[in-house]
């Protein structure tokens, strides 16, 4: 059994002959290693869990697919968990890291806002080498890695007020999700710095998707709100809005200018190609994996916590005209 381990995990001294009739002994048994047997050897199982609240939308996945390069990079696996959307999304997200947990991964990456500092100590009794995306728990300053929505919020109201809108739309995410709550009061705020009578503009929460986009396009359609350009708290809904628009023979931006928020893929292949908020989630995450990687195996990978947000500037934001301003 010696020489058997010795050529499977390519380490230890074995003849050449004898590696030939090991590996031919094995092509004919059709031998597999066990991974959990190996884990038992090692004390990990060289497994890291990500938890996401769900599988809707195009959000999530470049994000799991820049956790899934960073791991492969170090020869390690990723296992994913997620919320069934709706419901009680904290409970959700607290059992999704205890299956992980009790599934053997050695370190779990949280992309969720819906944790609480009095759920770490019982996560903690489970495995302490947990990293958050999005979300500042004191508890574990440490290892959440977080972004300034509210100043995302402040840079979408300055590039509206430098093109000269004022009479603004928005369709903000749901209430109960910090991150929008943060975004969207950056914006109001900033709006109102300006003179701009927030208690007066329309409003609409949905749910972050692209149908929820379209619904609030038409909602804000039928009130007869008069408005020059339209906010939207994700590139999602802004393209769902931007689709019900056309439906509708509105030109963007000739009509009405759009801004989204994330700067995700989709937005750079939008009709028009969409004006956002540009936040480096990317960066966000090979951060946090690092940080996860450094603890649970003793690596040195290079971390940042300073994330730099912009504006990309597309097609689908351009200055008020004046006829604008007077139909306005």
């Amino acid at each position: 059994m010696g020489t058997v381990s010795r050529v499977v995990n390519g380490k230890g001294s074995v003849s050449p002959a004898k590696v030939e009739r090991v590996k031919q002994a094995i092509e004919e048994l059709g031998f597999r290693p066990s991974h959990a047997a190996r884990s038992l050897m090692s004390g990990s199982t060289k497994m890291i869990g990500v938890y996401i609240p769900g599988l809707a939308g195009t959000f999530f996945t470049p994000l799991l697919a820049s956790i899934e390069q960073v791991l492969r990079e170090v020869g390690l696996n990723m296992v994913v968990a997620f919320g069934a959307g709706g419901g009680d999304a904290r409970r959700q997200t607290v059992d999704g890291i205890e299956l992980l947990m009790e599934r053997g991964c050695d370190g779990v990456v949280v992309l969720s806002n819906f944790l609480s500092d009095e759920d770490i100590p019982r996560l903690q009794k489970r495995n302490s080498h947990v990293v958050v995306m999005n979300q500042y728990l004191k508890s574990i300053s440490k290892q959440c890695f977080t972004i300034d929505h509210r100043q995302g919020g402040i840079l979408a109201a300055r590039a509206l007020l430098d093109h000269r809108h004022r009479k603004i739309a928005v369709i903000a995410g749901p209430s109960t999700i910090s991150d929008n709550v943060e975004r969207v009061n950056g914006l109001l705020g900033e709006l109102a710095a300006a003179g701009v009578k927030t208690s007066k503009m329309w409003i609409a929460e949905r749910n972050f998707s692209a149908e929820g986009g379209w619904d609030a396009a038409r909602e804000l359609l039928e009130s007869g709100y008069q408005f020059t350009a339209l906010f939207c708290a994700n590139d999602e809904m802004a393209i769902g809005a931007l689709s019900y628009f056309m439906k509708m023979g509105i030109s963007v931006p000739r009509d009405v200018s759009v801004i989204g928020y994330d700067d995700m893929p989709i937005a750079e292949f939008s009709a028009p190609r969409l004006t956002t908020v540009h936040i480096p989630w990317r960066d966000v995450v090979v951060n946090a994996v690092n940080a996860l990687l450094n603890d649970c195996y003793g690596m040195r990978r290079p971390v940042e916590r300073d994330f730099q947000i912009s504006m990309t500037y597309r097609d689908s934001l351009v200055p008020v005209s004046a006829t604008q301003r007077k139909s306005a």
